[in-house]
């Protein structure tokens, strides 16, 4: 088993993982283009392998899917770190990006891909989805 770190963009927060990912994607829903102004590269990790120092602060919303999402981010800075959804209870997602070596992860499918912008660049390789999977 491998171990991952990563933080926010300030350095506030920080977090270690202790379990292999259960899966990546990248999100084309509507939340994840107003988080990040495009799609969000996540993976998916079983909560209880997270460990977290730093405060965080979160947002709660019905998604799309009519999951209650809850979205967490540093109140210092702002980034994004970590959504949980109630439609899957002991697993937390991961914003790529805010890994360490985000370059060990590649989504393997493009969620939500109906809802991408037309100018959206969708890698033919990954599986395709066209709502929540």
């Amino acid at each position: 088993m491998s171990e991952r770190t990563g933080g926010c963009l300030c350095g506030q927060v920080r977090y270690q993982i202790t379990a292999e990912p259960i899966i990546s994607r990248l999100c084309w829903c509507r939340d994840c283009q107003h988080i990040s102004g495009n799609g969000t590269a996540n993976v998916i990790f079983p909560t209880e392998a997270i460990a977290v120092t730093g405060r965080l602060t979160e947002f709660k919303k019905s998604a799309a899917s009519g999951n209650a999402i809850r979205r967490k981010f540093c109140p210092d800075c702002g980034c994004h770190i970590f959504a949980e959804s109630s439609g899957r209870s002991g697993f937390t997602v991961v914003r790529i990006g805010t890994l360490d070596h985000p370059s060990t992860i590649k989504p393997a499918a493009n969620i939500w891909a109906s809802s991408a912008p037309g100018w959206a660049c969708l890698d033919p390789q990954l599986q395709r989805i066209e709502q929540q999977p």
